[in-house]
């Protein structure tokens, strides 16, 4: 039988190229855990995941204490087995960030390694549904940027050939939003997509009143107005407001996704790969938001997710944000505002081996 023998692990930090403040928060930092699973047919995959600047090195030691050494000895290709006997491992601190991210990087990695065993592309071998899909950017929407840059990002993206911006809100009067808004709707027209987002900052009060008051300028989606765990508020919001609500990149697990879907709280499933724990419970949310008739449009991670997005029907947007560029020696795909997977076997991510050498800021090797 083929073993698991060796796993490296590895963190890289990485800057963000882009300022990127929202209405809570702002992003200085990526630390990325890195995983490569060795097994004794000479097979390595390689998996990751990301925090947005704390908790890698909880991340790490989770990983170098308690989940790898426990892959030791595995057969690689039981990927949902693995999968489901470390979640019952780390049930003492599941459901949570900390956890997901930890599981996402072996996960992802064992399907790196699964996908290159079958000599199949990840979008191939998770299904295969579409061929490509159209891109939003996010890159020039952010809270700090000022309205003109906003306006001119949006026009760029729309001369690419992208179908969509997205526009952080948050701002402290209402009429600042929406005025920045009106600006970029005047300028794109009726036929480019505006996605808004508030980084959970709203109560429910003033969620329904920013979204009464954001209905005429139809904007895709409504993302994330409130705390996750206020799943009553995002009923009462979802009730009150023609706007599609969108949610996911703060719940970190299927379950919590069902609950959502289940008292209709949401019509935007942004499932993401690291913060629910990796590829195999990110397929299992999209099918079933598929069985409730709901798209995915996930969140980050653009050059996994355009894999993951391609393999199942209900696969609608994928979010550009060109976070792994100094990691990889080649970018995702990109043709007149498309994302499409990579032809080749595996995630489809062309590591820069050096590169990451250079900038890791933890390294351990278990076997």
């Amino acid at each position: 039988m083929n073993k698991i023998e060796r796993i490296d692990l590895a963190m890289v930090d990485l800057k963000p190229k882009t300022v990127r403040t929202d209405a809570i928060q702002a992003f200085t930092s990526q630390e990325t855990p890195i995983i490569r699973i060795y097994d004794s047919d000479g097979g390595v995959g390689t998996g990751y995941s990301y925090t947005i600047g704390t908790g890698g090195r909880a991340v790490m030691s989770l990983l170098e204490e308690t989940l790898a050494p426990a892959l030791i000895g595995r057969d690689p290709a039981e990927v949902e087995r693995i999968w489901r006997d470390l979640v019952f491992l780390t049930h003492a601190t599941t459901v949570g960030a900390i956890t997901s991210l930890a599981l996402a990087a072996i996960d992802t990695a064992l399907w790196d390694l699964r996908c290159q065993k079958a000599g199949l592309p990840l979008h191939l071998m998770a299904g295969g549904a579409q061929p490509s899909l159209p891109l939003y950017t996010t890159e020039g929407g952010w809270l700090q940027i000022p309205l003109q840059e906003l306006v001119d990002d949006a026009l760029r993206a729309k001369a690419a050939g992208f179908g969509g911006s997205k526009v952080k809100i948050g701002k402290p009067n209402a009429a600042e939003d929406i005025a920045r808004l009106s600006a970029v709707r005047a300028a794109v027209g009726a036929s480019f997509e505006i996605m808004t987002d508030a980084n959970q900052a709203f109560t429910v009060d003033e969620a329904i009143r920013r979204a009464r008051l954001m209905e005429p300028l139809d904007v895709a989606w409504f993302e994330e107005p409130m705390p996750a765990q206020d799943l009553n508020g995002h009923v009462r919001l979802a009730a009150a407001t023609s706007l599609p609500v969108a949610i996911g990149e703060s719940l970190y697990s299927p379950s919590h996704f069902r609950e959502y879907m289940q008292q209709n709280a949401c019509s935007v499933i942004q499932v993401d790969a690291a913060r629910i724990g990796g590829i195999t419970p990110w397929l299992k949310t999209a099918h079933l938001a598929e069985a409730f008739n709901l798209p995915i449009c996930p969140h980050f991670l653009m050059e996994l997710h355009v894999g993951l997005c391609c393999a199942v029907p209900n696969g609608r947007w994928v979010e550009y944000i060109p976070q792994l560029d100094d990691l990889t020696v080649q970018g995702m795909r990109v043709e007149n505002g498309r994302a499409f997977p990579s032809l080749e076997p595996g995630l489809g991510i062309a590591w820069d081996w050096p590169a990451i050498e250079r900038r890791k800021i933890f390294d351990q090797r278990i076997s």
